[in-house]
């Protein structure tokens, strides 16, 4: 499905390439890529010492020919062989190489480069560019006397590539030339010379002379689309190669020093936001009605919160210590290209949840509606009644959704502001809610003093799918826990905070819903877990202060339900749609993005069947537990803290997480062998007959299943067949690095210089204190 995907663009452009352009034209354009791949293959491909590479291309030659080779000489030390070849369309595409040319006492391993412009005024124009590495060069004079012997050579009674001596009356030809075109571009066709200063203070841009007329026409209205595709692109890195583009944005990169604005207490605010929103109001529900007393209830929210507290923590470590989010983070594990699918699968649970919560928050809306206008429950319904909604509920449901536009701009860094303000605003608002109902109750009900249900081994299983619903709940969060970590001020920021808030936020949240609940049932004879369903009872038989009381619960609730959709919804969401294409995509495109698919899923429709939602959730996170396991399995165990993370940015073949065709079989290996052992038990999860009770009980520990298998099976096939860029130790080096600029621009000094300078003082450290 991944290589479907990533093929359907190419196959795209190629079929409006097909129509726009007539098979002579076709021709023209295959010489055109090729020179452009050629162009862009010299420009990155590293070279070796004494060693150059030139391109010439040249248009509308007036010379016949298919093919023909050519001595060119520049000089007594150049000797450069040319290899034209000619399409259909006189045009000509060249590949020159040429012999070493050496200079005393230089070495030329880095370059800088500078571009000449020469052109034949008697049969062609061409354009020439030179890439001379020169690096430690004892004195600017040397750096000056290698490029004056290099433009110097050039002469016009040199022998020209078509074998047309140039005399002196083309002097004229040449000073036309330089009319026409800036003089630094054409220091080649001058006696100019090329000094240090001129070198070092000037970047000579490679222009390509225009293609044919007739192909310039034809791709006009191609170029109408790429004017519109270049105006949509987000802001880049300048001098990034289109592979490079593909890989990485502003939201892809690691996060600066100034944007790492999170400390412990916004952690807390964070995840105590996050856990009061309705869902987690009713986690305990299901369980109180599959036979679990109150106490064995909050016992598994408390568990099973836990362990995800743990999970989360171990997962975020990534992005606390390279501050990259999971998109990236998830390059080491699957490959540059192949860990794109894990991204579109988080991406579009994602767009799921933000359809449901958006709903739910809608709900929140109609009842703050119903305080000031009761009648708002009697609008007219425009809707059928299957649909499993009416015209009030959409419309409140819309009203959410537009009101959560807005929170959508701000950049991630600065959310933190408006969970803050959850963290105070919503805690109050759920403990209000509990008092007023036990005193309108005169007590807390009899849900309390209510002992189980089930016995012996049947009670002992419904223990386990009650800590288990508790980490489905989580799983997607589990996964992309890097996306919110990585803006972790030190790495100890995400870690304590979040094992301790998660499971005690969860449980309080909790806690209060079985209360609530159970004295609801004092009230109404039945126990209402649904907290939005007990507020509207309260409109019907309360007075109007009543009524303020529950437009303030409500608008707290409403205010909870933005909150978790943008926490871990639109964000995710944004951040692994920026993954998919983040040349055109940043987080807040993506979260929009997200927030349009979650109105066009419909996801009333999603929630008029409970049950089917809620095993199609406990599904999906079977496979976000394979996901997990593999990446926890390669950071902690396979790779021991070690990423270099520059090469996360990088496509070329020879990268260590390039692997085969950008792909680590490994990780999808042990990613499917995660969802293969749950297969069977979900089959009787949705309802099939004659499946094994083992299989069913592996079922109901499909997170941990899932998680375990993928991360043995990952280790196992590592073991078999090593990756590259792994430690023998320990080694996290990330939260160390100051310049983080190396991981995407190779114009700022190397990552290995940095993680010496970094690694000098700690052993200068240990032979002080040995």
């Amino acid at each position: 499905m991944a290589l479907i995907a990533a093929a359907l663009p190419a196959v795209a452009v190629a079929f409006l390439q097909s129509i726009f352009l007539g098979p002579e034209l076709q021709e023209e354009k295959r010489y055109w890529g090729q020179f452009q791949r050629l162009r862009q293959h010299y420009q990155e491909t590293p070279f070796n010492n004494h060693s150059y590479q030139v391109l010439l291309h040249g248009f509308r030659v007036l010379c016949g020919g298919t093919h023909r080779k050519t001595t060119w000489l520049l000089g007594p030390n150049y000797r450069i062989h040319v290899t034209r070849i000619i399409s259909p369309h006189r045009s000509i595409l060249c590949r020159i190489t040429y012999v070493p040319l050496y200079f005393d006492h230089i070495r030329m391993d880095t370059y800088e480069r500078f571009d000449l412009l020469l052109r034949d005024a008697i049969t062609m124009q061409i354009l020439l560019l030179f890439e001379v590495r020169i690096s430690e060069c004892t004195t600017p004079s040397q750096i000056g006397r290698v490029l004056d012997e290099t433009t110097n050579n050039y002469r016009p009674e040199m022998q020209s590539p078509l074998g047309a001596n140039m005399g002196k009356d083309n002097h004229s030809q040449l000073d036309l030339l330089r009319q026409k075109w800036p003089p630094a571009r054409v220091l080649a066709c001058t006696s100019d010379k090329i000094t240090p200063q001129k070198l070092f203070d000037t970047r000579y841009s490679f222009i390509l002379p225009p293609p044919t007329s007739s192909y310039a026409e034809a791709m006009e209205t191609r170029s109408r689309f790429k004017v519109w595709a270049d105006k949509a692109a987000v802001e880049s890195e300048p001098g990034l190669t289109s592979t490079q583009l593909m890989l990485t944005n502003h939201d892809l990169k690691p996060v600066e020093k100034e944007r790492r604005q999170w400390g412990p207490w916004n952690f807390v605010g964070f995840w105590i936001a996050d856990s009061f929103n309705i869902n987690t109001w009713m986690i305990s529900s299901s369980m109180i009605v599959n036979g679990l007393s109150w106490w064995q209830a909050w016992l598994c929210v408390w568990i099973g919160y836990s362990i995800t507290g743990i999970f989360v923590a171990i997962n975020a470590r990534f992005g606390a210590m390279y501050h990259i989010g999971f998109p990236v983070a998830n390059r080491t594990s699957f490959g540059i290209w192949g860990s794109l699918w894990p991204v579109l699968n988080r991406a579009a649970m994602a767009c799921v949840w933000y359809g449901v919560q958006a709903y739910i928050g809608g709900d929140c809306i109609y009842l703050m509606i119903r305080t000031i206008w009761k009648s708002w429950a009697n609008v007219p319904n425009t809707f059928s009644e299957n649909s499993g909604t009416d015209t009030a509920h959409f419309a409140s449901f819309f009203i959410f959704w537009l009101v959560s536009l807005p929170a959508l701009w701000f950049p991630v860094h600065k959310v933190r502001h408006l969970f803050t303000v959850k963290a105070y605003v919503v805690p109050v608002a759920g403990i209000t809610f509990l008092a007023w109902t036990i005193s309108r109750a005169g007590g807390i009900g009899p849900i309390v003093k209510a002992g189980n249900k089930v016995h012996g081994s049947d009670l002992a299983w419904e223990i386990v799918k009650g800590i288990m619903s508790s980490i489905s709940n989580f799983a997607t969060l589990i996964v992309n826990a890097s996306d919110f970590s990585r803006f972790a001020q030190k790495p100890r920021d995400a870690l304590w905070s979040q094992m301790i808030t998660i499971p005690f936020g969860f449980a309080i949240t909790s806690f209060i819903g079985i209360m609530v609940s159970s004295a609801s049932s004092v009230l109404y004879d039945e126990a209402i877990w649904n907290p939005l369903d007990l507020l509207d009872r309260f409109i019907d038989d309360g007075s109007s202060g009543e009524r303020f009381g529950v437009f303030f619960i409500a608008t707290s609730f409403a205010l909870a339900q933005l909150g978790t959709n943008i926490a871990a919804n639109s964000v995710s969401a944004g951040t692994d749609l920026t993954a998919l294409l983040p040349r055109w995509l940043n987080i807040r495109r993506g979260s929009y993005i997200c927030a349009v698919v979650g109105l066009c899923i419909c996801p009333w429709q999603l929630l008029k069947d409970s049950n089917q939602f809620t095993t199609y959730l406990s599904a999906y996170s079977v496979f976000l537990s394979s996901i997990a396991g593999v990446m926890v399995s390669d950071y902690y165990i396979v790779r021991k803290g070690y990423v270099d993370t520059k090469e996360l940015y990088d496509a070329r073949k020879e990268g260590p997480y390039y692997f085969t065709g950008g792909f680590n079989w490994r990780g999808y290996v042990a990613y499917v062998a995660g969802i293969v052992i749950n297969v069977v038990g979900f089959a009787d999860a949705v309802g099939a007959k004659n499946v094994p009770q083992g299989a069913i009980y592996i079922y109901q520990l499909n997170y941990f299943c899932g998680f375990i298998v993928s991360s043995v099976m990952y280790w196992a096939l590592c073991k078999i067949s090593p990756v590259p860029a792994t430690s023998d130790r320990w080694m996290e080096v990330g939260d160390e690095i100051d310049d983080i600029r190396v991981a995407y621009n190779s114009r700022t000094p190397s990552y290995d210089e940095e993680i010496a300078r970094v690694e000098a003082p700690k052993a200068a450290d240990e032979t002080k204190h040995f």
